[in-house]
């Protein structure tokens, strides 16, 4: 019998967290049968683990694919090797990313930034964006406006003419999106002058901001904060798996970025490599143990968002002792 601690945690975090002493193998065990035979609870599927490769690999450009998406919130994987066809704003929400792989340039009339691997981004609410990939994957998640960082900027975007090498400038679209700016919410569409655009980074006080957290700073270090989403990136040495999480009021998606850990939770155990995605419902309690550095990007959101991409591995359930073993 192993006994473990359990922070039971409020989003957005502003109250300690109360910490109970557990039996682990009551936490992670079936509910008892009732006496009279009456079933009081639901049956809770088990987490499901959503998976694209971070390597690149070569193919013609998508739009990008939905991971967890609800009328308030939107993740998305994209990848690509050659510029989106248009420039875009929002006219709800701020477009954070966080670089997988490759190189990335981000132009804006906030000015243009090349992006590399552990760069965050974000995109206030209005922006205008076109992206140039080589080789890149990059993850974004769409929040409604307002979001602010949670940290100094690492570097700052400025107007760069010609942002890269060989461009040259054209008329192209502009797209005016609605509803977190998903397919089909599009408001409008008209020609714009690409140069005439970036140029507008002259008259503007404010400048895109890149973040770059400490890749070994210990616990979670908070990048972006709004009303409803937290995102951040989490980093431990290793894992004994002795203390779990439960957020009482939010849940949390998570984003496995390096390393490989076991994550243990009243929904089953699953092993995370990178690539992975999994979503922790609100009120489930979570560990991890891992004998090596993990790193993971926490989203931690107030309203449900529910998967929308396909299930690549399902959490098992496992006894006390296979848990042990796992330490």
């Amino acid at each position: 019998m192993t006994n473990v601690r359990e922070r039971f945690e409020t989003f957005p975090f502003d109250v300690p967290a109360r910490i109970f002493e557990r039996r682990e193998d009551l936490l992670l065990a079936e509910p008892i049968p009732s006496a009279d035979g009456r079933k009081r609870h639901r049956d809770h599927p088990p987490l499901q683990v959503v998976h694209f490769p971070p390597e690149y690999i070569a193919q013609p450009f998508a739009h990008p694919r939905g991971v967890y998406e609800s009328e308030f919130l939107r993740l998305e994987w994209q990848t690509m090797n050659n510029r989106q066809p248009f420039y875009h704003r929002n006219c709800d929400v701020d477009e954070m990313s966080y670089q997988v792989t490759g190189v990335r340039t981000l132009m804006t009339d906030l000015g243009s930034i090349d992006l590399h691997p552990g760069d965050f981004s974000r995109l206030p609410v209005g922006v205008a964006h076109d992206n140039y990939g080589r080789e890149d994957i990059h993850i974004l998640f769409y929040v409604p406006a307002p979001v602010a960082e949670a940290l100094p900027p690492a570097r700052t975007a400025e107007v760069v003419i010609p942002p890269f090498e060989g461009w040259e400038p054209v008329i192209t679209n502009e797209l005016i999106t609605e509803c977190l700016g998903g397919t089909g919410h599009d408001i409008v569409m008209a020609p714009v002058d690409e140069l005439m655009l970036l140029e507008q980074g002259k008259n503007e006080g404010e400048r895109l901001q890149v973040l770059h957290p400490d890749a070994t700073a210990p616990g979670t270090t908070w990048l972006y904060t709004s009303r409803d989403v937290w995102i951040g990136r989490t980093y431990a040495a290793s894992g004994d798996g002795l203390t779990y999480r439960r957020i009482r009021n939010a849940e949390e998606i998570q984003y496995q970025i390096s390393g490989h850990r076991h994550l243990v939770t009243q929904r089953g155990t699953v092993r995370l490599e990178p690539g992975d995605f999994v979503r922790i419902p609100v009120g489930v309690a979570a560990t991890s143990i891992h004998d090596g550095p993990s790193a993971h990007i926490t989203l931690v959101s107030g309203r449900e968002l529910p998967q929308v991409a396909e299930t690549a591995r399902t959490a098992e359930r496992l006894d006390v002792a296979a848990i042990e073993a796992l330490r």
